[in-house]
């Protein structure tokens, strides 16, 4: 079989499931661009490409099971994020294009402090890896930093060491329920955060993607904030003088997530939009004197 025909064959097959053609061919297309090991442009130029019966057979399997709701990325085994290939599994969120906004507004606060602290080496926290899809952002972005990066799941650590190792990034990582494991006066100029912000009853959750995913990193209780709630009241206790806190929330979240930066005594505090126009990350200032 040639590669323009399982291409159509699986295209037609997902277009039940997707309900657009548009989805379907991209979806189509990774599958077997990742079995080929081709890039799309290479399939489009080379249709007639003949290949194995067991990579045919490769394809429907895989083909079969997305329909079934499983995400591709779970598929494929991996997900682009900042330009990054990362692997993923069934214990990690996938990364999306909209965290990368926390990236955005974490280089812009390190440009601000390397103006204001030239020659020092900035140090920054992920709290809940996952992936080590922003950890590892802000490395590649950032490689004199020093980037710290926790999650209380085990498993989700092994892909992030295994993505640092395969990127040449280094991250240091280790488990941690935020900060429970982090020493007392080990402190940060740059504390970022993709914590759990669903609440409890979300009917997204039984939808999509979501379905697939670890529930313990999309789940928090108090309708969603509680996990941000316990960063906020504990992260100035980890922080250098003049240091810079962001974290993602859901769309709906920003009133109540601004409210909560200013109640544990952030200042600058701001909500910036999505690829979407969807108010999604807050970012606050903590301003503190140095100690003696």
């Amino acid at each position: 079989m040639q590669a323009g025909e399982i291409y159509r064959e699986s295209e037609k097959i997902l277009r039940s499931f997707t309900n657009s053609r548009e989805v379907s061919s991209i979806e189509a297309y990774c599958l077997v661009s990742h079995v080929l090991n081709r890039e799309k442009s290479y399939l489009l130029t080379h249709p007639e490409e003949e290949i194995s019966p067991d990579n045919v057979e490769l394809i429907r399997e895989m083909t079969r099971k997305r329909l079934t709701g499983v995400p591709i990325a779970y598929i494929v085994g991996w997900r682009e994020f900042w330009s990054l290939r990362l692997k993923v599994t069934p214990d990690t969120l996938i990364p999306r294009p909209d965290t990368e906004t926390v990236v955005d507004q974490a280089l812009i606060r390190a440009s601000l402090l390397k103006a204001k602290n030239p020659g020092r080496t900035l140090r920054i926290l992920d709290m809940g890896t996952g992936s080590g899809a922003i950890a590892l952002a802000l490395k590649k972005e950032l490689p004199d930093a020093e980037v710290d990066a926790i999650d209380y799941s085990d498993a989700a650590l092994r892909v992030a060491q295994e993505n640092s190792d395969a990127l040449g990034l280094p991250v240091h990582f280790w488990n941690s329920n935020w900060f429970k494991n982090i020493k007392a006066g080990h402190q940060y100029d740059i504390i970022v955060s993709n914590p759990p912000y669903i609440a409890q009853d979300d009917p997204h959750l039984t939808k999509g993607d979501l379905r697939f995913e670890p529930k313990t990193a999309l789940v928090a209780p108090m309708v969603g904030l509680y996990d941000i709630i316990t960063i906020l009241h504990q992260a100035a206790s980890y922080m250098r003088p003049d240091s810079w806190i962001i974290i993602e929330h859901g769309f709906q979240q920003g009133p109540d997530v601004r409210n909560l930066f200013r109640d544990a005594c952030f200042s600058s505090v701001d909500t910036i939009r999505d690829l979407g126009n969807n108010e999604r990350v807050t970012v606050g200032a903590l301003i503190k004197e140095e100690q003696a």
